[in-house]
C-alpha cells in the first residue's frame, strides 16, 4: 500500500517535473527568438532606411529670414541713429576768428538767415550773426502747435547749433538792431532780455551786411487788430491762442452762463484766407472732433468757425480744383468761409464785418485769429530813408537781381520778407535766396582770393631776371586774369517747388509743378506727403524726431486740454 502512493507521488512528481521542462524550453526558445530580432534590428549591415527630419514650411522659413532682416535693419538703424545724434552734440574744432577775412554781419535768424548760414562757407569769412531770438522757427507747423498737436520745442531750432557746426566759428548775438550806418558801415544793437549786462548796447563794423530781418504782421490801421486780435507770426502767438481758445471753452462750461453768452464763446473768427488762415481752421476743427467732443461733450456741438477772406476765394495761389475741394472739406466740416467780407473793426466780444453786399454786420465772436497781410520793421523802414531817391516801395526794401540794396554799394544784401520782389513772401522764396546767396559769397571769395593772387604775381614781375621764368610767370597771370573773367554771378532765380497745406481731417492739398504744368492733388495720401516733405524740410534731426513723437502722441494720447 505504501509502495502504491509513493509510486503514485513519484509519477506525480515526474509529470510537474516535466511540464516545467517544456514551459523552460519554450520560454528559453522566446527569449532566443526575442534576442535574435533585437540583434537583426541593430545589425549595421541590414539594410534598414534613415529616418528623414520633418520637413520645414516654406512659410515659416520665409517668416525666420524676414525677422532675421528685420532685428538686424533694426540694430542697424538704431547704431546710425546714435552715432548721428552723438556726433551732432560733439561737434569738432572750429578755426578761430581771423583779422584777415572780410566779416559778413547777419540781421536775423528766420528763414533766408538759416538759409545762408547753413549753406555758407564760413572758411572764407568772419560771421556774426545778430536777432533778438537765438533760435529758428519753423513757421509752417505754428498752427499745430496752436491748439497743441505739437509742442513748441518741436519746432525750435537753436541758432547756435548750425553756428557750432560751420567751419569757422561764427558770433551769436541775441540783441535788436537798432540802427545800420551804411555809409560807415556799422551796425548799433541792443540788449533787450530781461536781465542786462553792463554793457547792453554798442556797435560794430562790417564789410558785408545780409538784412534778414523779416515782417511785422499788417493790421492795415484797422481799429481793435493789434489790441484784441491773435496773430500767428511767432511762437508767443501760437501760444497766446491756444490759452485764448481754451480759456473760450471753460467759460463757456462755467455754471449759469446763458445760451446766447456760450454760443459767443464758442465762435471763432479767423481773418485770411492763405494757407496760414486755411491751416489754423483745420487744426481747429481737429482739435474740436478729436479731443472736445470726448471732454466736452455737451458744448462741442456748439463751437462754430468762420473763416474770412476780403479776396472772391481762398488760397488764391492754388489751382481751381484744388479750391473748390477745399469748400467742400470745409462744407462738410461745419466751416463757414465768408469770401468778399472785410473787417471793420475788432471789438472785445464781437468783430464788425463789411458784408459782400456793402453792408455792416456785427459778429459776436469768443476769439478773432488775424492771419493775413506783412509790413516792414522799424529798422527796415529806417534803412530805407537813408535812400529816399531809390527806396520808394512801401511793401519793403528793393533790391536788384543779385538781392542788392538799391542804393548801395554793394555791401548791403536784402533777403526774405523784407524786401519787395515780384516773388510772394513766403518761406519757400526766403529759404532759396539765402542758399543763392551763399553761393555768391563763395564767388565773391573766390574772386578776391584770385585777385590778391594776381596782384602778388605782378609785383614779383620786376625781381625775376631769368627769361624762361618770366615767361612761366606772365603765361600763370593771363591764366589768373582768364579765371577771373570766367566768374562771373548770375542774378537770382527762384524755382517753386509747388504749394502745400493742411485742411483738417487728415486731409491735404498739393500743387506741385511737373514738366510744363502743375499736378494737383488732395486727400489723405496728399496730407501723408505733407507730413513727410515737412519732416524733411526740418533742419535737423532732432526737430525730425521731436515733430514726428508728438505726432504719434497726440495720435495715441490726444492733445493736452490743461492751460497754464
Amino acid at each position: 500500500m505504501q509502495f502504491t502512493l509513493r509510486s503514485a507521488a513519484f509519477s506525480r512528481s515526474l509529470a510537474t517535473r516535466s511540464r516545467f521542462s517544456a514551459l523552460s524550453s519554450a520560454g528559453k526558445h522566446r527569449c532566443l527568438s526575442t534576442t535574435s530580432t533585437v540583434r537583426e534590428a541593430i545589425d549595421p549591415t541590414k539594410d534598414v532606411p534613415t529616418p528623414q527630419p520633418p520637413k520645414r514650411s516654406k512659410f515659416r522659413t520665409v517668416l525666420r529670414t524676414l525677422g532675421g532682416a528685420t532685428l538686424l535693419s533694426l540694430a542697424g538703424g538704431i547704431g546710425v541713429f546714435v552715432y548721428v545724434t552723438q556726433k551732432d552734440r560733439h561737434p569738432g574744432t572750429q578755426l578761430p576768428y581771423d583779422p584777415a577775412k572780410k566779416t559778413i554781419v547777419i540781421l536775423g535768424s528766420g528763414w533766408g538767415a538759416t538759409s545762408l548760414l547753413k549753406t555758407l562757407d564760413t572758411s572764407e569769412y568772419n560771421v556774426v550773426i545778430i536777432s533778438p531770438k537765438n533760435y529758428f522757427l519753423f513757421t509752417p507747423l505754428l498752427p499745430s502747435v496752436a491748439v497743441g498737436t505739437l509742442s513748441p520745442k518741436a519746432i525750435l531750432q537753436p541758432t547756435r547749433y548750425l553756428a557750432r557746426h560751420k567751419a569757422r566759428a561764427v558770433t551769436v548775438i541775441e540783441a535788436e538792431a537798432k540802427e545800420i550806418d551804411p555809409f560807415n558801415k556799422t551796425v548799433t544793437f541792443e540788449d533787450d532780455t530781461e536781465i542786462k549786462g553792463e554793457v547792453s548796447h554798442t556797435t560794430i563794423p562790417y564789410d558785408y551786411l545780409v538784412h534778414a530781418v523779416g515782417a511785422e504782421v499788417q493790421t492795415f490801421g484797422i481799429p481793435g487788430v493789434q489790441e484784441k486780435a491773435c496773430f500767428m507770426k511767432e511762437l508767443a502767438d501760437a501760444e497766446i491762442m491756444q490759452r485764448r481758445f481754451k480759456d473760450c471753452i471753460e467759460s463757456a462750461a462755467f455754471p449759469g452762463q446763458d445760451d446766447t453768452e456760450i454760443d459767443r464763446l464758442l465762435h471763432i473768427v479767423i481773418v485770411g484766407g492763405g494757407p496760414t488762415g486755411i491751416e489754423v481752421s483745420g487744426e481747429i476743427h481737429d482739435f474740436l472732433e478729436d479731443d472736445l467732443k470726448a471732454w466736452y461733450p455737451e458744448l462741442a456741438g456748439r463751437i462754430r468757425i468762420s473763416l474770412v477772406e476780403a479776396l472772391p476765394s481762398v488760397l488764391p495761389m492754388f489751382s481751381k480744383q484744388l479750391i473748390e475741394y477745399t469748400e467742400s472739406t470745409f462744407k462738410e466740416s461745419k466751416i463757414d468761409i465768408l469770401t468778399k467780407t472785410m473787417v471793420k473793426e475788432v471789438k472785445d466780444k464781437s468783430v464788425v464785418l463789411q458784408m459782400p453786399d456793402k453792408s455792416i454786420k456785427e459778429v459776436p465772436c469768443g476769439m478773432v485769429v488775424w492771419a493775413g497781410g506783412n509790413k516792414g520793421r522799424k529798422i527796415t523802414q529806417d534803412l530805407m530813408a537813408k535812400y529816399p531817391s531809390v527806396q520808394t516801395n512801401r511793401r519793403g526794401l528793393s533790391v536788384d537781381d543779385h538781392l542788392r540794396l538799391a542804393g548801395a554799394d554793394g555791401s548791403i544784401f536784402a533777403i526774405g520778407d523784407c524786401t519787395s520782389t515780384s516773388y510772394a513772401p513766403t518761406a519757400q522764396v526766403a529759404s532759396q535766396q539765402g542758399a543763392y546767396l551763399a553761393r555768391v559769397f563763395a564767388q565773391m571769395a573766390k574772386k578776391t582770393t584770385l585777385e590778391e593772387k594776381l596782384n602778388q604775381m605782378e609785383g614779383s614781375i620786376p625781381t625775376v631776371t631769368n627769361a624762361e621764368a618770366k615767361d612761366r610767370l606772365s603765361s600763370e597771370i593771363e591764366a589768373t586774369k582768364k579765371s577771373i573773367a570766367n566768374i562771373k554771378f548770375r542774378p537770382f532765380y527762384y524755382s517753386h517747388q509747388g504749394s502745400l497745406a493742411y485742411i483738417g481731417s487728415d486731409k491735404a492739398i498739393a500743387d506741385l509743378p511737373f514738366a510744363n504744368g502743375n499736378i494737383a492733388s488732395a486727400g489723405v495720401a496728399t496730407f501723408l506727403f505733407w507730413r513727410s516733405a515737412y519732416l524733411s524740410t526740418l533742419f535737423s534731426l532732432r526737430n525730425r524726431t521731436l515733430v514726428a513723437n508728438d505726432w504719434i502722441i497726440t495720435k495715441i494720447f490726444g492733445r493736452d486740454l490743461s492751460r497754464d
